[in-house]
């Protein structure tokens, strides 16, 4: 307590305190209130990239898979924004440049703590179909999902759950925007051997949209604005501990029938911005049961807590594929 604050009443003293705390750069929360506890929420209100790092964040910067093959990751394309139209506090904008080469193309990815299994994830997220500038066209993803590494070509005990947006298409199919949701069980790169549920709905999906995903042992259900979009079975639910995650990256072209990146050396970049991510450890909620505890965290000033417990010892958290 300082010279100005002595004297005054103990409740006032105390409300003073909690200002002054308030205003100190944001901390994770432990709370245990019910609303709180096992819950990780980030309202991306980030003043720059040291404050988003010590809330646990990373930005990956390894080369690989997937995406454009020599290809760059990097914080480059990370930037904090004032909420637009449609989006309250901060946001958070991913952008990922290509000319169609890998020694040309940054692809941009975030990464939180691999903690996460069942539960309920969401995520608000603005998807666009066109570039922000350069030539439209490539093949690009636009997502929302959580992950684990692959110890192995095929390995059994991997875990993914993808919310994947792909405006220009991709995957084999045509040139018409869709949403993507993909379950897996496991993979390997060569030859190309692909163990997952997906399902496929066209349409354009520009602009805010909730993503939301609830984990069980037996089943995953992917939900897009409130509305359930597919079922997955217990053959490739998660088994193990995944980290959150969001990334924008050019697809190359493939043996499944994608195209990849325009033929044109003209350099374009494309966008996704994050309004909010939140995650509860064992709960299965809705969309209404989700806005309803970001709005209480959010008229509490709490824009950011993490209370979901580590594994013990924690697990290695690398920000890759």
């Amino acid at each position: 307590m300082n010279k100005s604050q002595q004297g005054l009443p103990l409740y006032l003293s105390v409300v003073l305190l909690v200002t002054a705390c308030s205003q100190e750069q944001r901390q994770t929360s432990h709370s245990t209130d019910p609303v709180t506890k096992q819950v990780m929420f980030d309202d991306f209100a980030y003043p720059d990239l040291a404050a988003f790092y010590a809330n646990g964040w990373k930005s990956r910067d390894e080369t690989g898979h997937p995406g454009i093959k020599g290809a760059a990751w990097s914080d480059e394309g990370i930037s904090f924004h004032q909420a637009p139209t449609g989006a309250e506090y901060g946001i958070l904008r991913m952008a990922s440049q290509t000319a169609g080469q890998g020694e040309n193309t940054r692809h941009t990815q975030i990464c939180h703590a691999r903690k996460y299994l069942q539960g309920t994830y969401a995520a608000r997220v603005f998807f666009r179909d066109e570039p922000t500038f350069g030539p439209d066209g490539d093949e690009v993803i636009q997502t929302f999902y959580a992950i684990s590494p692959i110890e192995a070509p095929m390995d059994p005990d991997y875990s993914e759950t993808d919310f994947e947006y792909l405006p220009n298409g991709g995957w084999g199919h045509n040139h018409d925007p869709a949403m993507w949701t993909t379950t897996w069980e496991t993979f390997q790169l060569e030859p190309w051997t692909p163990v997952n549920e997906n399902t496929r709905q066209g349409g354009s999906y520009a602009g805010w949209h909730t993503l939301l995903l609830q984990v069980e042992e037996d089943a995953v259900r992917y939900y897009v604005d409130g509305q359930l979009f597919s079922t997955h079975s217990a053959a490739v639910a998660p088994e193990v501990h995944m980290s959150m995650n969001f990334n924008l990256w050019f697809m190359p072209k493939g043996a499944d029938g994608s195209q990849g990146p325009l033929e044109s050396t003209e350099l374009r970049e494309y966008q996704q911005d994050i309004d909010w991510v939140y995650h509860s450890a064992g709960e299965l909620l809705s969309q209404d049961d989700v806005e309803q505890r970001v709005a209480a965290l959010r008229a509490n000033q709490q824009y950011f807590i993490d209370t979901v417990a580590e594994q013990s010892p924690a697990l290695p958290s690398p920000c890759g594929l």
